[in-house]
């Protein structure tokens, strides 16, 4: 295997665009390569199969849309109430907004999990230990809720995300007078989260 960390990388990005692009089925070694404008065959020198460069996806992507520490930080700067909840919210949405190609791609990586059962394993592991992640910041940070609040917050949340990326404009009109998406996430909010 070469052991170039900054190609390895710059493939793995290629593969996450290509992966939002043309889904699970279009993802071989070259797209992969074409994406990433190298010369065929550079992929298969850094991945020993389509099944590690499944997983090396799942690891990056769970990287690239984490969080920003430095909004963490400045949000926690605030009252721990229902507007500070609905302001994680917003900023988890609006992290998918602007980077639709990383979220798109992790919605395929799911798809792909239905059908690939080693695969399942690796990406339910990496999802639920964002979610275990998700409560314990919750619970340590003192916000409104519990548990089964973000649990819910969270489910509600990604059929938002997954509404406004692969479908725009479905939603508008559906709650009169909410404004898709922000007006939905403080909706949700609302009556999932108890008042502090």
């Amino acid at each position: 295997m070469v052991r170039n960390p900054e190609r390895r990388a710059a493939l793995v990005d290629a593969a996450v665009e290509v992966l939002a692009a043309e889904g699970a089925r279009g993802l071989t070694f070259r797209a992969v390569d074409t994406a990433a404008g190298v010369p065929t065959g550079t992929s298969s020198n850094y991945f020993t199969s389509r099944d590690d460069l499944l997983g090396q996806i799942d690891t990056w992507l769970h990287r690239r849309l984490a969080p920003d520490p430095a909004v963490v930080e400045e949000l926690l700067t605030r009252p721990r109430d229902r507007a500070l909840v609905t302001a994680f919210m917003r900023d988890l949405l609006g992290r998918a907004q602007r980077d639709r190609t990383g979220f798109l791609a992790l919605m395929e990586m799911r798809l792909e999990a239905g059908r690939r059962p080693e695969l399942r394993a690796s990406l339910m592991k990496s999802l639920r230990g964002d979610l275990d992640e998700g409560v314990a910041f919750h619970l340590a940070s003192g916000l409104p809720g519990g548990a089964e609040e973000v649990t819910l917050l969270y489910l509600g949340t990604l059929g938002l995300i997954l509404e406004t990326l692969t479908m725009p404009g479905m939603l508008e009109g559906a709650i009169p007078g909410v404004s898709v998406p922000e007006g939905v996430v403080e909706r949700l909010v609302e009556r999932i989260v108890p008042q502090a």
